[in-house]
């Protein structure tokens, strides 16, 4: 915001010089040229600023999956949340057109996996959770079991499991 109100007021003064030197004062041409070339640079700045935070948003997609928890949402303008909101929904679309008739999660295995099951304790009460097998497991707060990796990785993510090292 501050970077836009010296942009804005050195804008403003160019615009004020501009039509003096319209009118013959030659002196105010490399002020005015000057002026221009912060505005210019703080644009570059602001744009280079604004890319970043959107590749982070980006990474957040990956890193949490389709639900950002509270604390992080904070922190973002209701434009960011917009756009990551789009962002999923192209993401999931996409998931959906590849592998088949159920698609699929590009989001499961960002590292590669050591052992298809692995041991979880479940961190918070979650209700019933269902295997593709047909097994239904319930996670209760301080639980643990061993679960295929690839149905648990989202719930590590959002903090309702944790993945237990031996």
């Amino acid at each position: 915001r501050q970077v836009l109100e010296e942009m804005r007021a050195l804008y403003e003064r160019n615009q004020a010089d501009v039509s003096e030197a319209k009118s013959g004062r030659t002196d105010l041409i490399f002020l005015i040229r000057f002026r221009h070339c912060c505005l210019l640079r703080n644009q570059r700045c602001l744009l280079a600023y604004l890319y970043d935070r959107l590749l982070r948003i980006r990474a957040l997609r990956w890193e949490y999956g389709s639900i950002l928890p509270n604390t992080i949402q904070f922190h973002m303008s209701a434009e960011e949340v917009e756009w990551f909101n789009r962002y999923k929904k192209s993401l999931a679309t996409y998931m959906r057109s590849v592998g088949g008739e159920e698609g699929l999660d590009l989001t499961q295995d960002i590292k590669p996996p050591k052992s298809l099951y692995i041991e979880v304790r479940c961190l918070r009460d979650y209700g019933e959770f269902e295997i593709d097998d047909g097994t239904t497991v319930l996670l209760k707060k301080n639980s643990q079991h061993f679960l295929p990796r690839w149905k648990c990785e989202q719930l590590i993510r959002q903090g309702v499991l944790e993945h237990i090292l031996s």
